[in-house]
């Protein structure tokens, strides 16, 4: 996975994994806490057994997603699926009946669904780990996440990670793994400004700042869904390459947004606070506050978008007449000034290329680049990242070369089957 040495906060989770007592990691956002348990635990899966043994619960789908691609990513035997609202869960049944999955990676709902139907036994799952408790708390999960612990009686042992604090960890039944001390140094690698904005509506300077960010990858916060789609409808119409995200979204936009996002064909992300939790994109280069946090807790989980595994990153929060700096907002924090001339909206470096196909049709990563290389005519460096999803793959090449490659693909087979290529738009 190219990392060459686990960090303090990974290493002493490992070594404590096994006590008796339901173990509490609290630790900054960004700082590896999905390996430092998904090491130990996959490595206490018998995979002889072709049962599901470890149930991993999630408040969001895509961090469902994410935790199952680790997995994929470690190369290990241990079978993992994710499970999550919006999309058909009989297909999910058809999924576990096939896979017979040795973890499962859940939201609350729709495991509460599978467990009440019956589409896995519960009978060998003895570790139950809550990534991001606190996060689930506030989306209003209690009851669903008591209704599933109750409908696995085997389990002998929870981990609950977080990287806020609370009260309800402060019981000595835990073992607590505190490593919220460390935060100092995350918070040291973000840079921290304030822009006034000249009038209450924030759209004209924040498109100023995106301006002045050239292709820089930036996530900007707003509070309310309704907020987020006028702000990304007039960015897009100012020529700005941005995606919006949040939860009213369907599972296939949101994914699409986070793809483009992420594989830098678009340099804006315009998102509720639903993405201040559970996306590992690491080179994120600014985090906006267009509208102010709502507490402490969600301005430090905004804020861990960026400087994620020892980079820098920078924090802007605008601010218009009635506004001021929160009062949790420790030390002085600088105004950056927006200069008087301006460049124009620069376009990304890449652009996304649809592929009508996907793992179901036996295609893999390699095949896409030999055939975008052999056929399109492009060179490894003018390709980008590549996914491939069970019925569709996206490769992202140099927007440059978009308009002479499409055409050369038109009508080519790969790996013997027609298909289509398509600009993702």
């Amino acid at each position: 996975m190219g990392i060459a040495e686990l960090n303090e906060m990974q290493q002493q989770t490992i070594a404590q994994y096994s006590s008796n007592k339901d173990i509490v990691l609290l630790s900054a956002t960004g700082t590896g806490k999905t390996l430092a348990y998904l090491l130990p635990a996959l490595s206490s899966v018998d995979t002889k057994l072709d049962e599901v043994q470890i149930v991993i619960i999630v408040p969001s789908r895509e961090l469902a997603l994410q935790i199952s691609t680790v997995v994929r990513d470690m190369k290990s035997p241990v079978r993992c699926v994710p499970l999550y609202g919006g999309r058909p869960a009989m297909e999910e049944h058809r999924t576990l009946n096939g896979v017979q999955p040795h973890v499962v990676v859940a939201t609350p709902g729709r495991l509460v669904d599978h467990l009440q139907k019956g589409n896995f036994s519960p009978g060998r799952v003895e570790t139950i780990i809550i990534d991001e408790f606190d996060k689930c708390l506030e989306f209003g999960f209690r009851d669903e996440m008591m209704q599933a612990m109750q409908l696995m009686p085997a389990v002998s042992k929870h981990v609950f990670t977080s990287a806020t604090d609370s009260e309800e960890f402060k019981s000595d039944s835990f073992l607590r793994l505190n490593f919220l001390a460390n935060r100092e140094d995350v918070d040291s690698r973000i840079r921290m400004h304030y822009v006034q904005s000249p009038i209450k509506d924030k759209l004209e300077t924040l498109l100023c700042m995106l301006r002045v960010f050239g292709q820089q990858q930036t996530i900007v916060f707003l509070n309310y869904r309704e907020a987020v789609e006028r702000t990304y409808k007039f960015l897009k119409e100012s020529g700005v390459g941005c995606e919006m995200f949040h939860g009213a979204m369907d599972q296939e936009h949101r994914e699409k947004a986070l793809y483009k996002f992420s594989n830098g064909t678009s340099n804006v992300l315009v998102s509720t606070d639903l993405s201040a939790r559970g996306l590992d994109i690491p080179d994120i280069d600014n985090v906006v506050h267009y509208h102010l946090p709502l507490n402490e807790d969600a301005f430090i989980h905004r804020n861990g978008r960026t400087a994620r595994w020892m980079a820098e990153g920078q924090s802007y929060i605008i601010l218009n007449e009635e506004e001021s700096i929160p009062e949790y907002i420790q030390g002085d924090v600088p105004e950056f000034f927006i200069p008087k001339h301006l460049p124009p909206v620069s376009q990304s470096k890449w652009a996304t290329i649809y592929i009508g196909k996907g793992k179901k049709d036996k295609l893999s990563k390699m095949d896409i680049l030999g055939f975008l290389c052999k056929i399109g005519g492009l060179s490894r460096e003018e390709v980008g990242r590549i996914d491939v999803k069970d019925h569709q793959s996206f490769a992202a090449v140099h927007r440059s070369c978009l308009r002479d490659v499409l055409p050369k693909l038109k009508g080519q087979k790969i790996k013997g089957i027609k298909t289509l290529f398509l600009e993702a738009k």
